[in-house]
Formats: structure tokens, sequence, C-alpha cells
């Protein structure tokens, strides 16, 4: 895997809305159906109007497509899956706590919490050992490949496939197989479509880093 920066912390609805003012082909209402459903920024109040309490939360109700503009006007990229689950394995003492019992209890019990409550502010989690918040128990987040357990990690690639670029495959040659959660992830992902747009699913931003 060659090197990349994951943002600290999900995309807020402060930062979304001014993305969506410099870029109005984004705004509420101006995108086309094709990519976004009918729950494209439903919880703001207006096209430019995010509720005063969600400013610093991260911004959810956004499609695949929507977030890989954001991503892409600021110079910066989706993560690939491969790189969101390598700092997901991140406990806030081990880059790699795949292995802890009680951290994969940790995260499994955020998942079997009711997805009602209102969302905290981004980055108020506990920094992993990457440097990283808020990769679990906030949010579920977009991911450039998330179809990958259909398609090619580039749907423009041709020619023969690259079995090791599944969801499926991986989770066949996971290496711990107690990971429940991941697991939870990658089926959560092969049911979306680019433009679907949910109260719990948003995104945060990577960039490649060129090896010296």
């Amino acid at each position: 895997m060659d090197g990349f920066q994951l943002e600290e912390r999900p995309v807020t609805n402060a930062e979304y809305l001014a993305f969506v003012k410099k870029q109005p082909s984004w705004q509420r209402g101006q995108v086309p159906a094709l990519f976004s459903d009918d729950g494209y920024l439903s919880h703001w109040t207006g096209a430019l109007e995010p509720k005063p309490d969600d400013l610093a939360r991260p911004v959810t109700h956004v499609s695949w497509w929507a977030a890989r503009a954001f991503c892409e006007a600021r110079g910066r990229r989706l993560p690939y899956e491969a790189e969101w689950e390598l700092a997901a394995m991140a406990s806030a003492t081990k880059k790699d706590a795949t292995s802890d019992p009680a951290y994969l209890a940790q995260i499994l019990a955020w998942y079997g919490r009711p997805g009602s409550a209102a969302l905290p502010n981004a980055g108020d989690g506990e920094a992993n050992a990457w440097g990283v918040r808020d990769l679990h128990g906030v949010v579920w987040e977009w991911v450039e490949d998330f179809q990958s357990a259909l398609v090619t990690a580039d749907n423009r690639e041709n020619g023969a496939v690259d079995i090791s670029k599944f969801c499926g495959a991986g989770a066949v040659s996971a290496e711990v197989k107690e990971d429940y959660a991941a697991f939870m992830r990658l089926a959560f992902r092969a049911s979306l479509a680019a433009q679907y747009t949910t109260r719990n699913l948003g995104f945060r931003c990577a960039m490649s880093i060129e090896e010296k």
C-alpha cells in the first residue's frame, strides 16, 4: 500500500456549507437524481441553512458523488477501503488492536446502539494511535471503492479482475476472524449505491503521500 494521510476527523456541516456556497451545483435542490437521492442534505432547514447546533457535527445525508466532489475541491480524495480499515485497526495505544478483545467489544457495542441520538461534534472522540479521531462510534463513512464487493476497486478499469480487491475475497482471507465489526462494515458498504444518503453516513478526505 502506498503512503497516505487520512484527515483527523469527519467533514462537518460547516465545512460542507462552505463547499456548497462555492459550488452551487451541489446545493440541495440542484443535484440530479443520478448523483443523489431525495434525502440529500434533508437534515438542513434550507439549501444553505444547516441547523446551528449541527455546524460542528459530521455532515451526513450526502451521497458518494457529493463526498467525492467535496474532497476533489479540497485537492484531496476519498480514502480507499484498505486505507480506512488500516487506520481503523488502531486503538488509542496500539496501531493494530485487532487482537485485543476489549477493543473489538467496544466497537461492537457502538454498532449495537440505537442510531437515533444526536451526533457528537466531529473530532470530540479520543485520537487513536495514528492521531485519527471518530473512525468508530460516530458515523459510517464513505470510501472511494465502497462497491468493491461487486466491482473492481475502480470500475473504469479494463482487463482481468483482481479478486483481491473484492470485499468478499477480503473477508475470506482476513487474518482476524474475530473482528466481526470489520465484516459488518464490508456488508454495509456492499449494500450502498453511489446516490444513497442516510442520517448516519458521512465521510472524511484523504490524500496520497509520494514515497521517497
